[in-house]
């Protein structure tokens, strides 16, 4: 099997990722998953796909990801994965699509207007 490359994008975080047949190890920027996301809830956001496919342990995964918080990156990362997954195997897509991880999830941060001083935030009025 060559090596499946697929990107995920989460508000401003963009995760690349190179799936291979292997011993299920999971490499991001060079560290191990566990490291590079300590909590276990992030965690479990990285493996979920590979769970409801019952394929863990099958696949090394080398990610590259960058921008955004820990969590859009989490998140960045499993919509790579659940991608590269159905490429693979078609069977998985019916799995994944009714948990929803084959969605881009459009939401952005909402930019700043003038005159105000944040998006929706306005400056303090003052009638006198």
């Amino acid at each position: 099997m060559a090596v499946t490359h697929k990107i995920g994008r989460r508000k401003t975080s963009v995760a690349r990722i190179y799936l291979s047949e292997g011993t299920g190890e999971v490499t991001i920027n060079g560290r191990d998953y566990k490291e590079y996301f300590p909590t276990e809830v992030l965690q479990y956001k990285i493996t979920q796909p590979f769970q409801l496919t019952q394929t863990q342990g099958q696949y090394n995964l080398k990610v590259n990801v960058y921008g955004g918080g820990i969590t859009g990156q989490a998140e960045a990362i499993r919509l790579a994965i659940s991608r590269a997954l159905v490429a693979i195997a078609e069977e998985n897509k019916p799995v994944l699509k009714s948990e929803g991880l084959l969605t881009r999830d459009p939401r952005m941060v909402e930019r700043k207007k003038y005159g105000q001083k944040k998006a929706r935030k306005r400056f303090q009025f003052s009638k006198r």
